[in-house]
């Protein structure tokens, strides 16, 4: 053990997300976390190149990454699985780790998927991993590599039971309590205060008026107006979790078998994570809710090659 703390042999776990970038150093005999370091968002696809060399420099070096010898590194990126950005996201990922002085013997780049799914118990090598954050994605992984995808398709043709698609679907619920196609809601007043007044107008104008990943903002204010007792915010929680057990269905699961979920809406306590268990249920399946796939990462960046 050094001086500073850090052990001679480390390995380097990342999860590189839609909202940020986590990046864990730990001891690579024992697993032991050295040092964690954040930065910003790290889709693969949606952050130009500079951006995202940027963002992980910055949580490279919040780990203190630059301070040890750096044996193995496993990242996983929003949309660095197969057919996506995993060329960018390598390309990047190498850049950030010559900007801290790290050339560690191996650099693995998966997708967010396959880390989240290595961090259920016991590290496990196959079966079902779901993800609802800002976006949503579920896959079939087999000896740790994701064989099939399901959604994923981003805030314009899917992300179905996401945290965009909730904050969408609450201001839907807001316009149509507004013009009378449906009923009044609870969600109408922190809109207001969002949108600075009520207006059709100024709702659509807030809703165009940025990124359209912003909306995924408006998720906790569903999960707020679903627990004071407002029957439409409860609705949309509940058609979230239905629209999530259906990317489950469509991975064709086996009763029993392991399904590993996380994001902010399915890691622990996580606002949908009992609605979606009631529906798995009658798979035969039992989520396992975990916080992130930094862990993941750490574990399979620790396997031997």
């Amino acid at each position: 053990m050094s001086e500073s703390g850090i052990h001679d042999a480390c390995v380097v776990g990342i999860d590189a997300g839609g909202t940020r970038t986590r990046v864990r150093l730990a001891d690579a005999a024992t697993g032991r976390t050295v040092g964690e370091g954040a930065g910003g968002p790290g889709n693969a696809l949606s952050v130009p190149e500079r951006a995202l060399v940027r963002h992980l420099t910055e949580a490279l070096r919040g780990a203190r990454a630059h301070e040890a010898p750096v044996a193995a590194v496993v990242a996983g990126f929003a949309g660095g699985g197969p057919g996506g950005g995993r060329e960018k996201a390598l390309a990047s990922l190498r850049a950030a780790l010559a900007e801290v002085g790290a050339s560690p013997a191996r650099v693995e780049v998966l997708g967010d998927a396959e880390v989240a799914f290595a961090a259920g118990p016991g590290t496990p090598a196959d079966g079902l991993v779901l993800i609802a954050g800002t976006g949503a994605t579920g896959a079939r992984v087999e000896r740790r590599r994701t064989v099939r995808a399901v959604d994923g398709d981003g805030w314009l043709l899917g992300d179905a039971g996401s945290g965009f698609w909730l904050g969408r679907e609450a201001l839907r619920a807001v316009l149509c309590a507004l013009d009378g196609r449906g009923p009044a809601t609870a969600l109408a007043g922190p809109v207001e205060a969002l949108c600075g007044g009520l207006g059709k107008e100024r709702v659509v104008r807030y809703a165009y008026g940025a990124p359209p990943v912003r909306l995924a903002d408006l998720s906790p204010l569903v999960v707020a107006a679903a627990g004071a007792g407002d029957e439409v915010a409860a609705g949309l929680l509940d058609r979230a979790a239905a629209e999530l057990a259906s990317t489950v269905r469509a991975l064709s699961p086996r009763p029993g078998e392991p399904l590993v979920v996380t994001g902010g809406l399915l890691a622990p306590d996580g606002p949908l994570l009992s609605r979606l268990s009631a529906r798995v249920a009658e798979l035969g399946l039992a989520p396992a809710a975990v916080p992130d796939g930094l862990g993941g990462a750490v574990s399979l960046a620790r396997l031997p090659r």
